[in-house]
Protein backbone atom coordinates (compact mmCIF):
# COMPACT_ATOMS: atom_id res chain seq x y z
CA UNK A 1 0.00 0.00 0.00
CA UNK A 2 1.84 3.06 -1.29
CA UNK A 3 0.87 6.93 -1.22
CA UNK A 4 -2.96 6.52 -1.14
CA UNK A 5 -4.76 10.16 0.22
CA UNK A 6 -8.18 11.21 -0.35
CA UNK A 7 -7.84 14.72 -1.23
CA UNK A 8 -11.10 17.36 -1.52
CA UNK A 9 -12.59 15.03 -4.20
CA UNK A 10 -11.43 11.51 -3.59
CA UNK A 11 -8.12 9.68 -4.70
CA UNK A 12 -6.09 10.60 -7.66
CA UNK A 13 -2.78 9.26 -8.67
CA UNK A 14 -0.65 8.67 -11.85
CA UNK A 15 -1.37 5.19 -13.61
CA UNK A 16 1.20 2.91 -13.75
CA UNK A 17 2.62 4.52 -10.63
CA UNK A 18 0.28 4.84 -7.36
CA UNK A 19 -2.78 4.26 -9.17
CA UNK A 20 -1.96 0.72 -9.96
CA UNK A 21 -3.80 -3.25 -9.35
CA UNK A 22 -2.80 -3.67 -5.87
CA UNK A 23 -3.98 -0.07 -4.66
CA UNK A 24 -7.28 0.51 -6.55
CA UNK A 25 -8.16 -3.32 -4.79
CA UNK A 26 -7.25 -1.57 -1.16
CA UNK A 27 -9.40 1.47 -2.22
CA UNK A 28 -12.73 -0.97 -3.44
CA UNK A 29 -12.21 -3.50 -0.30
CA UNK A 30 -12.36 -0.15 1.90
CA UNK A 31 -15.35 1.38 -0.13
CA UNK A 32 -17.00 -1.68 0.37
CA UNK A 33 -16.43 -2.72 4.08
CA UNK A 34 -17.70 1.19 4.52
CA UNK A 35 -21.33 0.14 2.23
CA UNK A 36 -21.36 -3.05 4.24
CA UNK A 37 -20.68 -1.16 7.40
CA UNK A 38 -23.49 1.51 7.18
CA UNK A 39 -26.08 0.05 4.81
CA UNK A 40 -25.63 -3.79 4.64
CA UNK A 41 -25.03 -6.04 1.91
CA UNK A 42 -27.72 -5.43 0.00
CA UNK A 43 -27.33 -2.06 -0.72
CA UNK A 44 -26.66 -1.72 -4.76
CA UNK A 45 -23.53 -0.11 -5.85
CA UNK A 46 -22.92 1.45 -9.18
CA UNK A 47 -19.59 1.93 -10.95
CA UNK A 48 -18.70 4.33 -13.80
CA UNK A 49 -15.57 5.45 -15.26
CA UNK A 50 -14.12 8.44 -18.05
CA UNK A 51 -12.44 8.29 -21.57
CA UNK A 52 -8.52 8.05 -19.21
CA UNK A 53 -6.15 5.88 -19.70
CA UNK A 54 -7.12 2.01 -17.83
CA UNK A 55 -10.16 3.82 -16.26
CA UNK A 56 -12.16 0.90 -17.76
CA UNK A 57 -10.27 -1.75 -16.75
CA UNK A 58 -9.46 -0.39 -13.37
CA UNK A 59 -13.03 0.26 -13.26
CA UNK A 60 -14.17 -3.36 -13.94
CA UNK A 61 -12.19 -4.70 -11.43
CA UNK A 62 -13.69 -2.47 -8.80
CA UNK A 63 -16.97 -3.96 -10.00
CA UNK A 64 -15.65 -7.26 -10.01
CA UNK A 65 -14.17 -7.22 -6.54
CA UNK A 66 -17.47 -6.06 -5.52
CA UNK A 67 -19.43 -8.44 -6.95
CA UNK A 68 -16.74 -10.98 -5.41
CA UNK A 69 -17.95 -9.27 -2.02
CA UNK A 70 -21.76 -10.32 -2.11
CA UNK A 71 -22.61 -7.04 -3.64
CA UNK A 72 -24.93 -6.07 -6.51
CA UNK A 73 -22.98 -4.41 -8.75
CA UNK A 74 -24.77 -2.13 -11.89
CA UNK A 75 -21.52 -1.27 -14.60
CA UNK A 76 -21.93 1.45 -16.76
CA UNK A 77 -22.11 0.06 -20.56
CA UNK A 78 -20.26 3.04 -21.88
CA UNK A 79 -18.44 6.44 -20.26
CA UNK A 80 -19.84 8.57 -18.16
CA UNK A 81 -20.34 11.78 -16.66
CA UNK A 82 -19.96 11.93 -13.41
CA UNK A 83 -23.16 13.76 -12.91
CA UNK A 84 -25.00 11.20 -14.88
CA UNK A 85 -22.97 8.58 -12.45
CA UNK A 86 -24.42 10.66 -9.49
CA UNK A 87 -27.84 11.31 -10.50
CA UNK A 88 -28.70 7.67 -10.99
CA UNK A 89 -26.89 7.21 -7.33
CA UNK A 90 -29.92 9.24 -5.78
CA UNK A 91 -32.43 7.59 -8.63
CA UNK A 92 -31.80 4.50 -7.78
CA UNK A 93 -30.76 4.98 -3.74
CA UNK A 94 -27.32 3.28 -4.55
CA UNK A 95 -23.86 4.37 -3.74
CA UNK A 96 -21.06 4.63 -6.88
CA UNK A 97 -17.79 4.56 -7.49
CA UNK A 98 -16.07 6.64 -10.44
CA UNK A 99 -13.30 6.13 -11.97
CA UNK A 100 -11.94 9.83 -12.85
CA UNK A 101 -9.27 12.32 -12.61
CA UNK A 102 -11.79 15.06 -13.10
CA UNK A 103 -9.86 18.08 -14.86
CA UNK A 104 -6.16 16.75 -13.36
CA UNK A 105 -3.51 15.88 -16.26
CA UNK A 106 -4.25 13.17 -18.90
CA UNK A 107 -1.85 10.31 -16.96
CA UNK A 108 -3.96 10.95 -13.70
CA UNK A 109 -6.60 8.03 -12.77
CA UNK A 110 -8.56 8.57 -9.18
CA UNK A 111 -11.16 7.06 -7.66
CA UNK A 112 -14.37 9.08 -6.15
CA UNK A 113 -16.84 7.67 -4.14
CA UNK A 114 -20.52 9.27 -4.14
CA UNK A 115 -23.01 8.43 -1.30
CA UNK A 116 -26.55 7.58 -2.07
CA UNK A 117 -27.83 11.49 -1.58
CA UNK A 118 -25.59 12.25 -5.27
CA UNK A 119 -23.20 14.10 -3.66
CA UNK A 120 -19.50 14.57 -2.83
CA UNK A 121 -18.31 12.19 -0.05
CA UNK A 122 -17.72 14.30 3.30
CA UNK A 123 -14.67 14.23 5.70
CA UNK A 124 -16.06 12.05 7.77
CA UNK A 125 -17.05 9.23 4.94
CA UNK A 126 -13.57 9.39 3.66
CA UNK A 127 -11.86 9.33 6.62
CA UNK A 128 -14.01 6.21 7.62
CA UNK A 129 -12.77 4.62 4.17
CA UNK A 130 -9.18 5.80 4.83
CA UNK A 131 -9.08 3.57 8.07
CA UNK A 132 -10.59 0.46 5.75
CA UNK A 133 -7.31 0.27 4.04
CA UNK A 134 -6.11 -3.53 4.50
CA UNK A 135 -9.83 -4.78 5.52
CA UNK A 136 -12.84 -6.30 3.60
CA UNK A 137 -16.15 -6.71 3.97
CA UNK A 138 -17.53 -10.32 5.04
CA UNK A 139 -17.65 -11.96 2.08
CA UNK A 140 -21.11 -14.47 2.22
CA UNK A 141 -22.17 -15.15 -0.96
CA UNK A 142 -21.07 -13.97 -4.85
CA UNK A 143 -23.26 -11.16 -5.65
CA UNK A 144 -24.41 -9.72 -9.11
CA UNK A 145 -22.82 -7.88 -11.66
CA UNK A 146 -25.22 -6.22 -14.23
CA UNK A 147 -24.11 -4.11 -17.61
CA UNK A 148 -26.52 -0.53 -17.74
CA UNK A 149 -27.12 1.95 -19.41
CA UNK A 150 -27.42 4.54 -17.26
CA UNK A 151 -27.67 7.70 -19.89
CA UNK A 152 -31.61 7.37 -20.70
CA UNK A 153 -33.11 7.93 -17.41
CA UNK A 154 -30.48 11.32 -16.55
CA UNK A 155 -31.90 12.18 -19.82
CA UNK A 156 -35.38 11.98 -18.94
CA UNK A 157 -34.76 14.15 -16.03
CA UNK A 158 -32.90 16.66 -17.89
CA UNK A 159 -35.60 16.97 -19.91
CA UNK A 160 -38.01 18.02 -17.00
CA UNK A 161 -35.78 20.57 -15.79
CA UNK A 162 -34.84 22.40 -19.09
CA UNK A 163 -37.39 24.20 -21.30
CA UNK A 164 -35.97 22.91 -24.91
CA UNK A 165 -38.60 23.87 -26.73
CA UNK A 166 -37.14 27.71 -25.99
CA UNK A 167 -33.66 26.87 -26.72
CA UNK A 168 -35.06 25.37 -30.00
CA UNK A 169 -36.43 29.00 -30.72
CA UNK A 170 -33.06 30.72 -29.95
CA UNK A 171 -31.43 32.31 -32.80
CA UNK A 172 -28.20 31.72 -31.74
CA UNK A 173 -25.95 29.45 -33.43
CA UNK A 174 -24.08 26.86 -30.82
CA UNK A 175 -20.99 24.89 -31.23
CA UNK A 176 -19.50 22.37 -28.26
CA UNK A 177 -16.09 21.46 -28.00
CA UNK A 178 -16.34 17.99 -26.33
CA UNK A 179 -12.12 17.72 -25.79
CA UNK A 180 -12.33 14.49 -25.99
CA UNK A 181 -13.98 14.35 -22.59
CA UNK A 182 -16.64 12.28 -21.26
CA UNK A 183 -19.78 14.38 -21.82
CA UNK A 184 -19.41 13.25 -26.02
CA UNK A 185 -22.51 10.90 -26.57
CA UNK A 186 -24.46 13.48 -23.75
CA UNK A 187 -24.40 17.47 -24.04
CA UNK A 188 -24.43 16.43 -27.67
CA UNK A 189 -27.07 13.77 -28.13
CA UNK A 190 -29.40 15.86 -25.50
CA UNK A 191 -29.70 18.81 -28.40
CA UNK A 192 -29.79 16.39 -31.10
CA UNK A 193 -32.76 14.84 -29.52
CA UNK A 194 -34.53 17.81 -29.28
CA UNK A 195 -33.93 19.17 -32.88
CA UNK A 196 -31.49 21.92 -31.71
CA UNK A 197 -28.70 22.12 -34.41
CA UNK A 198 -25.20 22.94 -33.28
CA UNK A 199 -21.42 22.60 -34.51
CA UNK A 200 -18.76 20.55 -32.93
CA UNK A 201 -14.80 19.53 -32.63
CA UNK A 202 -12.78 17.23 -30.85
CA UNK A 203 -16.08 14.30 -30.41
CA UNK A 204 -14.24 11.23 -29.71
CA UNK A 205 -12.54 10.44 -27.08
CA UNK A 206 -9.16 10.29 -26.29
CA UNK A 207 -6.97 9.23 -23.25
CA UNK A 208 -4.32 12.11 -24.00
CA UNK A 209 -7.30 14.55 -24.54
CA UNK A 210 -5.84 15.91 -27.79
CA UNK A 211 -2.13 16.49 -25.74
CA UNK A 212 -4.02 19.38 -24.36
CA UNK A 213 -5.55 18.93 -20.60
CA UNK A 214 -9.23 18.06 -20.09
CA UNK A 215 -9.69 21.45 -18.86
CA UNK A 216 -12.38 23.93 -20.26
CA UNK A 217 -10.24 26.78 -20.07
CA UNK A 218 -9.21 29.52 -22.45
CA UNK A 219 -6.12 27.95 -23.16
CA UNK A 220 -7.29 24.42 -23.64
CA UNK A 221 -10.04 26.21 -26.38
CA UNK A 222 -8.06 27.60 -28.71
CA UNK A 223 -9.67 26.13 -31.25
CA UNK A 224 -13.13 26.27 -30.29
CA UNK A 225 -11.97 30.34 -29.77
CA UNK A 226 -10.64 30.78 -33.09
CA UNK A 227 -14.00 29.52 -34.43
CA UNK A 228 -16.22 31.51 -32.61
CA UNK A 229 -14.13 34.57 -33.92
CA UNK A 230 -14.23 33.91 -37.60
CA UNK A 231 -17.79 33.14 -37.68
CA UNK A 232 -20.82 35.46 -36.30
CA UNK A 233 -23.05 34.85 -33.38
CA UNK A 234 -22.01 31.48 -31.98
CA UNK A 235 -21.52 30.65 -28.51
CA UNK A 236 -19.23 28.28 -27.39
CA UNK A 237 -19.87 25.35 -24.96
CA UNK A 238 -17.15 22.71 -23.49
CA UNK A 239 -16.76 20.08 -20.10
CA UNK A 240 -13.84 18.66 -18.01
CA UNK A 241 -13.12 15.16 -18.70
CA UNK A 242 -15.60 13.80 -16.55
CA UNK A 243 -18.09 16.77 -17.30
CA UNK A 244 -18.65 18.04 -13.73
CA UNK A 245 -17.37 21.59 -14.88
CA UNK A 246 -18.23 24.10 -17.34
CA UNK A 247 -17.03 26.24 -19.42
CA UNK A 248 -18.46 28.79 -21.91
CA UNK A 249 -17.06 31.35 -24.48
CA UNK A 250 -19.54 34.54 -25.59
CA UNK A 251 -20.40 35.86 -29.25
CA UNK A 252 -17.06 37.73 -28.64
CA UNK A 253 -14.91 34.59 -28.08
CA UNK A 254 -14.53 35.52 -24.75
CA UNK A 255 -14.22 33.34 -21.69
CA UNK A 256 -17.46 34.13 -19.83
CA UNK A 257 -16.36 33.22 -15.63
CA UNK A 258 -18.01 31.31 -13.68
CA UNK A 259 -18.81 33.56 -11.01
CA UNK A 260 -20.80 35.36 -13.96
CA UNK A 261 -22.36 32.31 -14.54
CA UNK A 262 -23.79 31.50 -11.64
CA UNK A 263 -25.35 35.34 -11.25
CA UNK A 264 -26.51 35.46 -14.62
CA UNK A 265 -28.30 31.65 -13.21
CA UNK A 266 -29.39 33.15 -10.22
CA UNK A 267 -31.19 36.35 -11.99
CA UNK A 268 -32.67 33.82 -14.48
CA UNK A 269 -34.27 31.02 -12.42
CA UNK A 270 -35.70 33.42 -10.40
CA UNK A 271 -37.56 36.07 -12.60
CA UNK A 272 -38.20 33.72 -15.34
CA UNK A 273 -38.77 30.58 -13.57
CA UNK A 274 -39.82 31.41 -10.05
CA UNK A 275 -37.57 29.46 -8.09
CA UNK A 276 -37.42 30.38 -4.18
CA UNK A 277 -34.45 29.88 -1.87
CA UNK A 278 -30.62 31.00 -1.10
CA UNK A 279 -27.49 31.09 -2.87
CA UNK A 280 -24.83 28.82 -2.14
CA UNK A 281 -21.29 29.94 -2.63
CA UNK A 282 -17.47 29.47 -1.54
CA UNK A 283 -15.52 32.01 0.12
CA UNK A 284 -13.65 32.09 -3.21
CA UNK A 285 -16.85 33.38 -5.16
CA UNK A 286 -16.61 36.37 -6.11
CA UNK A 287 -18.83 39.64 -4.22
CA UNK A 288 -20.96 40.37 -7.54
CA UNK A 289 -22.84 37.39 -6.09
CA UNK A 290 -23.40 39.01 -2.55
CA UNK A 291 -24.18 42.00 -4.72
CA UNK A 292 -26.62 40.51 -7.37
CA UNK A 293 -28.13 38.28 -3.85
CA UNK A 294 -28.75 41.29 -1.88
CA UNK A 295 -30.20 43.12 -4.50
CA UNK A 296 -32.72 39.76 -5.28
CA UNK A 297 -34.00 39.50 -1.60
CA UNK A 298 -31.56 36.34 -1.64
CA UNK A 299 -29.94 34.82 1.33
CA UNK A 300 -26.14 33.83 0.78
CA UNK A 301 -24.62 30.66 2.34
CA UNK A 302 -20.99 30.74 2.46
CA UNK A 303 -18.99 27.49 2.62
CA UNK A 304 -15.03 26.87 2.66
CA UNK A 305 -13.35 25.80 -0.78
CA UNK A 306 -14.75 22.44 -2.46
CA UNK A 307 -18.20 21.10 -4.10
CA UNK A 308 -18.38 18.99 -0.40
CA UNK A 309 -18.73 21.99 1.24
CA UNK A 310 -20.80 23.10 -1.38
CA UNK A 311 -22.91 19.99 -1.85
CA UNK A 312 -23.44 19.73 1.97
CA UNK A 313 -24.85 23.16 2.27
CA UNK A 314 -27.12 22.04 -0.94
CA UNK A 315 -28.97 18.92 0.99
CA UNK A 316 -29.20 21.32 4.42
CA UNK A 317 -30.72 24.53 2.87
CA UNK A 318 -31.86 23.41 -0.38
CA UNK A 319 -30.93 26.78 -2.92
CA UNK A 320 -31.35 27.99 -5.83
CA UNK A 321 -28.36 27.37 -7.21
CA UNK A 322 -24.84 26.35 -5.68
CA UNK A 323 -21.55 26.89 -7.86
CA UNK A 324 -17.90 27.60 -7.38
CA UNK A 325 -15.74 30.05 -8.78
CA UNK A 326 -13.79 26.77 -10.39
CA UNK A 327 -16.55 25.76 -12.92
CA UNK A 328 -19.39 23.82 -10.96
CA UNK A 329 -22.79 24.41 -10.13
CA UNK A 330 -26.07 22.78 -9.75
CA UNK A 331 -29.44 23.73 -8.86
CA UNK A 332 -32.27 23.08 -6.82
CA UNK A 333 -34.43 20.23 -7.46
CA UNK A 334 -31.05 18.39 -8.91
CA UNK A 335 -28.64 16.96 -7.61
CA UNK A 336 -26.34 17.86 -4.29
CA UNK A 337 -23.01 17.20 -7.26
CA UNK A 338 -21.77 19.72 -10.00
CA UNK A 339 -23.14 19.35 -13.40
CA UNK A 340 -21.28 21.02 -16.45
CA UNK A 341 -23.57 19.41 -18.73
CA UNK A 342 -26.56 21.33 -16.95
CA UNK A 343 -25.40 24.23 -16.93
CA UNK A 344 -24.22 24.51 -20.21
CA UNK A 345 -27.85 23.75 -20.92
CA UNK A 346 -28.90 26.79 -18.15
CA UNK A 347 -27.13 29.27 -19.97
CA UNK A 348 -28.75 28.38 -23.17
CA UNK A 349 -32.16 28.53 -21.30
CA UNK A 350 -31.67 32.06 -19.76
CA UNK A 351 -30.46 33.74 -23.41
CA UNK A 352 -33.82 32.52 -24.48
CA UNK A 353 -36.23 33.26 -21.82
CA UNK A 354 -34.28 36.78 -22.33
CA UNK A 355 -33.77 36.92 -26.11
CA UNK A 356 -30.24 38.17 -25.75
CA UNK A 357 -26.98 37.86 -26.43
CA UNK A 358 -24.33 35.89 -23.71
CA UNK A 359 -22.69 39.26 -24.34
CA UNK A 360 -25.62 41.12 -23.58
CA UNK A 361 -26.50 39.22 -20.65
CA UNK A 362 -22.85 40.21 -18.76
CA UNK A 363 -23.92 43.75 -19.37
CA UNK A 364 -26.53 43.77 -17.94
CA UNK A 365 -25.52 41.95 -14.90
CA UNK A 366 -22.35 44.07 -14.92
CA UNK A 367 -25.70 47.05 -14.78
CA UNK A 368 -27.64 45.30 -12.26
CA UNK A 369 -24.48 44.87 -9.67
CA UNK A 370 -23.14 48.22 -10.45
CA UNK A 371 -19.71 47.12 -10.49
CA UNK A 372 -16.71 45.03 -12.75
CA UNK A 373 -15.18 42.57 -10.73
CA UNK A 374 -11.63 41.06 -11.94
CA UNK A 375 -10.24 37.89 -10.59
CA UNK A 376 -6.87 35.81 -10.28
CA UNK A 377 -4.69 33.45 -8.36
CA UNK A 378 -1.61 33.16 -7.06
CA UNK A 379 0.31 29.61 -6.32
CA UNK A 380 3.05 29.82 -3.54
CA UNK A 381 5.75 26.69 -3.17
CA UNK A 382 6.92 26.43 -0.20
CA UNK A 383 9.98 24.26 1.04
CA UNK A 384 7.43 22.06 3.34
CA UNK A 385 4.19 21.51 4.77
CA UNK A 386 5.48 23.22 8.25
CA UNK A 387 6.01 26.54 6.78
CA UNK A 388 1.82 27.25 5.72
CA UNK A 389 1.06 27.88 9.09
CA UNK A 390 3.12 30.84 10.08
CA UNK A 391 2.54 32.56 6.59
CA UNK A 392 -1.40 31.90 7.52
CA UNK A 393 -0.74 33.48 10.87
CA UNK A 394 1.51 36.72 9.18
CA UNK A 395 -2.08 37.13 7.03
CA UNK A 396 -4.09 37.03 9.60
CA UNK A 397 -2.00 39.64 11.69
CA UNK A 398 -2.17 42.08 8.60
CA UNK A 399 -3.90 45.58 9.91
CA UNK A 400 -3.46 46.94 6.12
CA UNK A 401 -1.80 45.75 2.51
CA UNK A 402 -1.79 48.26 -0.52
CA UNK A 403 -2.46 51.15 1.15
CA UNK A 404 -5.75 49.85 2.36
CA UNK A 405 -7.06 48.98 5.91
CA UNK A 406 -8.38 45.87 6.60
CA UNK A 407 -11.72 46.21 7.11
CA UNK A 408 -12.60 42.60 8.28
CA UNK A 409 -11.24 38.47 8.60
CA UNK A 410 -12.98 35.60 7.67
CA UNK A 411 -11.18 32.09 8.44
CA UNK A 412 -13.32 29.38 7.96
CA UNK A 413 -10.77 28.05 4.91
CA UNK A 414 -7.35 29.85 5.02
CA UNK A 415 -7.58 33.51 5.94
CA UNK A 416 -9.40 35.88 3.78
CA UNK A 417 -9.12 39.58 4.27
CA UNK A 418 -11.53 42.32 2.97
CA UNK A 419 -10.44 45.92 2.29
CA UNK A 420 -11.67 49.53 3.16
CA UNK A 421 -12.81 50.27 -0.09
CA UNK A 422 -15.62 47.23 0.09
CA UNK A 423 -14.48 46.26 -3.19
CA UNK A 424 -11.09 44.09 -2.65
CA UNK A 425 -10.32 40.99 -1.03
CA UNK A 426 -7.68 38.46 -0.60
CA UNK A 427 -8.05 34.87 0.36
CA UNK A 428 -5.05 32.96 1.12
CA UNK A 429 -5.63 28.95 1.81
CA UNK A 430 -3.22 25.66 1.65
CA UNK A 431 -3.54 23.50 -0.85
CA UNK A 432 -4.12 20.29 1.07
CA UNK A 433 -1.94 17.65 -0.17
CA UNK A 434 1.53 19.88 -1.18
CA UNK A 435 3.24 22.99 0.62
CA UNK A 436 1.82 24.90 -1.74
CA UNK A 437 -0.49 28.29 -0.64
CA UNK A 438 -3.20 29.36 -3.05
CA UNK A 439 -3.88 33.45 -3.06
CA UNK A 440 -7.13 34.39 -4.90
CA UNK A 441 -7.56 38.43 -5.32
CA UNK A 442 -10.76 40.05 -6.33
CA UNK A 443 -11.23 43.68 -6.34
CA UNK A 444 -13.24 46.18 -8.94
CA UNK A 445 -9.54 47.36 -10.23
CA UNK A 446 -6.99 45.55 -11.94
CA UNK A 447 -4.20 48.37 -10.83
CA UNK A 448 -5.23 47.28 -7.19
CA UNK A 449 -4.72 43.56 -8.10
CA UNK A 450 -1.11 44.22 -9.07
CA UNK A 451 -0.11 46.21 -6.37
CA UNK A 452 -1.52 43.76 -3.84
CA UNK A 453 0.19 40.69 -6.27
CA UNK A 454 3.64 42.85 -5.81
CA UNK A 455 3.45 43.09 -2.09
CA UNK A 456 2.28 39.24 -1.58
CA UNK A 457 5.48 38.66 -3.53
Amino acid sequence: MQNIKFGTDGWRAVVGKDFNKENVEIVTNAIGKYVFDNYGIYKTIIVGYDPRNMAREFSMQCAQTLQNSGFKVLYSDKVIPTPVLAYNAKRLDACAVMFTASHNPPEYLGIKFIPDYAGPATSDITDEIVSNFGKKPPSCVKGKLIYTDFSNAYFKHIKEIIDFAKIKDLKKHIIFDGLYAASIGYFDKILSDKGIEYDSIHMYHDPNFGGGMPEPKPQYMCEMINYIKSHKDYVGFANDGDSDRFGVINENGEYVTPNEIIAILLIHLIKNKDYKGCLVKTVGGSLMLDIAAEKLGVEVIETPVGFKHVGEAMRKFNPIIAGEESGGLSIQGHIPEKDGILANLLVLEAMAYENKSLVQLQRDLEKFTGCKFHNTRVDKKLENLDEIKPVLEKFKNLDEIADQKVLKKDCKDGVKIYLEDKNTWILVRPSGTEPLLRIYIESDSLDKIEKIKSEIA
